[in-house]
This record gives C-alpha cells, sequence and structure tokens, in this order.
C-alpha cells in the first residue's frame, strides 16, 4: 500500500497565498451562484478561519471592503444560515463564525424551503380552479417539491456520508 505525502492545510509557507487565492475562487463561485462577491469573500474568509469568531474589523481589513458592507453582507450571511453572530465574555464586540459543517445547516434550510414551498402551492391548489396553464404550473411546483422530498433522503445520506468518512480517515 503506498502512503499518501504528507498535506498541511494550507501549504506549509504559503498561508497568505493560500488564503488570497482560495478565498478569490470562492468569492468567484459564490457570485457565479446568484450571491454577492462581497458575500462569497466573507464566507470564504470564514470557511478557512481556525479562530472562535472574526471581527468586522478584521473582515473589512483583510477583504479590503468597508465595514458598511460587511455588516449588510454578514447580515444577509446569517440569514441564510452561513454565520452565525457570537460575543466573548467581556467584550460587546460581534464576532462572526462558521460551523464546521455549514453545509449540512444549509441543507436542513434547502429542506425547509422545499417542504415551504409544497405547502403553499398545496393551499394554492386548493383555491384555485383546476383549469389553465397557471393551475399546471402551481400543480408541477407542488409535486415537484414533493417528488424533491420524498424521493432523497439527503439529510440522513450526509450523515451516513461523513460518519464513513471519519471512520475512514480515523477520525
Amino acid at each position: 500500500m503506498t502512503e499518501s505525502p504528507e498535506f498541511s492545510f494550507p501549504p506549509a509557507g504559503q498561508d497568505a497565498v493560500f488564503r488570497a487565492w482560495f478565498v478569490d475562487s470562492f468569492a468567484g463561485f459564490w457570485q457565479n451562484g446568484g450571491g454577492t462577491r462581497i458575500g462569497g469573500l466573507i464566507a470564504g474568509y470564514l470557511l478557512l478561519s481556525e479562530s472562535d469568531g472574526v471581527g468586522a474589523e478584521e473582515l473589512a481589513r483583510e477583504l479590503d471592503v468597508s465595514r458598511g458592507s460587511v455588516s449588510s453582507h454578514t447580515r444577509a450571511l446569517e440569514q441564510q444560515g452561513f454565520v452565525r453572530r457570537v460575543r466573548r465574555p467581556g467584550d460587546r464586540t460581534h464576532y462572526y463564525v462558521m460551523d464546521a459543517d455549514v453545509w449540512g445547516g444549509f441543507l436542513e434550510q434547502e429542506q425547509a424551503y422545499l417542504r415551504d414551498q409544497r405547502a403553499l402551492a398545496e393551499e394554492a391548489l386548493a383555491r384555485a380552479r383546476p383549469a389553465g396553464l397557471a393551475y399546471q404550473r402551481v400543480r408541477n411546483m407542488r409535486d415537484y417539491m414533493g417528488w424533491v422530498l420524498d424521493n432523497r433522503s439527503l439529510g440522513s445520506e450526509w450523515q451516513r456520508f461523513k460518519d464513513e468518512r471519519d471512520a475512514a480517515e480515523g477520525g
């Protein structure tokens, strides 16, 4: 069996270079997916953070954006479930953190969105006349949301995947 080469994250001696590359690349993907570039910069920065929270001042300085932009974009990221605002004992400053499994949390939010959309479509169909293109669209909305929810057990599959990965990696 061949051992894999040792890898440190980020690459040894390239912390700043690696961080700049990752944060910029992440922001590009984020923006291409419909998010804001600044939101992507913040999310990318927090993904790499090892601290117990990053302050708005640090985010503004390191990402070269205004404090106002940091404030509005972290608020949006909080609402989307990507970051949490925390406080440190004896400190009035807000700090921002990203949960270790932010993607699992995102999956839960996506599932809630699908359930809410299906419920809206069901209510609309109960009030509408069963004819016409609008009715077909709303019926397809309801059935699509239900199909996605009923045919994917993503939450349990994600947990199973992580458990198997962790067991294989010994952690």
